[in-house]
């Protein structure tokens, strides 16, 4: 029992021990104080001096506010391959190449966080602008959704209107807010506590928003100058011949479907694509499909987004099918 009782005892002050070590000392009673602990945590926000203070209400530089939204967001350029080694002062004139925070605003800038060339890193960042690298981080974490609401601000005149988006963003989403005034402080220096909020803010926002799936853009119709001719076979049908012009020999071209609108044959045709794992001379070749309707019916071609060299005139007659005797369709590439 007494082994049991002293076993609990050292688990209490080790749970103690380790809370005391990841809090900062001076974020006690801060509104953000559970935000900034749980960033700390997760290895984002880091301590400032020997004493392990977080100096919730400093003012942010530049170099460490841009760091925040970097480790915050887990922006990278793992995707990108460079013919040189890329260095801070290519996209910055006033970095240094071996300073700290040198990879960090290539990562940012390469992810379009859209920071001014000339930043000083050393300067101090307003809230309107840690708000504008901000959303500019969490849209490139996906495409989001946001509700079509405009939030007035009693300081609006005081907002750079390039910010403006991203402010209305970060309002919209609550991942700031105004204060009882509807007042925004654009051009206050922000600090510390305050931007640590908003990316705890950001990141869950990211983490629990499902951005808005892409679109598939349908492939283009890839063959070109569509021609019908149309020759009779009898007095009761006619034999119609879908050509166009392809990017190279292995296309080829077959009719898809037939639909009837009332004297129309409103002919699909449907590309047919060259074999991946074949090589092919890339020359202009015509492909072709044949298929038979009644002499009755105008051959029409629906409408597949691709040029059309027209028709030919058609022989008249007097029904409305497609001919079962003939085929139904052929398909071809000369």
């Amino acid at each position: 029992m007494k082994r049991f009782v002293l076993l609990a005892m050292m688990t209490v002050l080790f749970l103690s021990i380790s809370q005391s070590v990841w809090a900062f000392s001076d974020t006690k009673n801060d509104p953000n104080e559970a935000k900034i602990a749980e960033l700390q945590k997760q290895g984002i926000l880091s301590g400032s001096g020997k004493d392990g203070a977080f100096q919730p209400n400093g003012k942010l530089t530049y170099a460490a506010g841009i760091t925040m939204i970097v480790k915050g967001l887990g922006l990278n350029i793992d995707n990108i391959r460079f013919i040189k080694e890329p260095k801070v002062s290519d996209y910055f004139s006033k970095m240094k190449d071996n300073a700290w925070y040198a990879q960090t605003f290539i990562i940012a800038s390469l992810n379009g966080l859209d920071i001014p060339r000339d930043t000083d890193p050393s300067a101090v960042m307003t809230r309107e602008q840690f708000a504008h690298h901000l959303m500019k981080g969490v849209l490139k974490k996906g495409d989001f959704a946001f509700i079509d609401l405009y939030i007035m601000l009693k300081d609006e005149k005081d907002v750079t209107p390039a910010y403006m988006d991203s402010i209305q963003k970060l309002l919209i989403t609550k991942i700031a807010q105004l204060d009882s005034s509807q007042k925004f402080y654009p051009k206050k220096s922000i600090t510390r506590s305050d931007a640590a909020g908003w990316l705890y803010g950001a990141i869950q926002f990211v983490k629990n928003t499902p951005p808005i799936p892409p679109v598939e853009e349908p492939e283009p119709f890839p063959l070109f100058d569509l021609k019908v001719t149309v020759k009779s076979v009898n007095a009761d049908v006619n034999e119609v011949t879908v050509s166009a012009q392809a990017p190279n020999p292995g296309y080829g071209l077959r009719i898809g479907s037939i639909s009837f609108e009332g004297n129309q044959a409103i002919i699909q045709v449907v590309p047919v694509y060259p074999d991946k794992d074949k090589m092919y001379p890339q020359v202009i070749t015509e492909v072709k499909a044949v298929t038979y309707v009644a002499s009755g019916l105008k051959p029409v071609l629906a409408d597949t987004g691709a040029s059309s060299g027209g028709s030919t005139g058609i022989i008249g007659g007097g029904h409305t099918a497609v001919n079962p005797a003939g085929p139904d369709a052929a398909a071809s590439n000369q």
